[in-house]
């Protein structure tokens, strides 16, 4: 099981993908899933309303 090191990243807290394709990028969590396999994702929203999901653990809270 996938243990998540942002257990207090909340919807609507400010991110930036630390790791991953979206490197760099930052935005507010939107919407977070689990998936079967344990991995948790999480859609975060652009300002500039460019939308992309990624791993939790590939975002660091601001």
């Amino acid at each position: 099981m996938e243990i998540d090191n942002n257990e207090d990243l909340k919807s609507g807290d400010a991110c930036i993908a630390i790791k991953g394709t979206h490197k760099g990028k930052t935005g507010m969590a939107a919407d977070f899933n689990k998936s079967k396999t344990g991995h948790v994702t999480i859609t975060v929203v652009q300002s500039d309303g460019e939308r992309f999901k990624t791993l939790a653990r590939n975002v660091k809270k601001q």
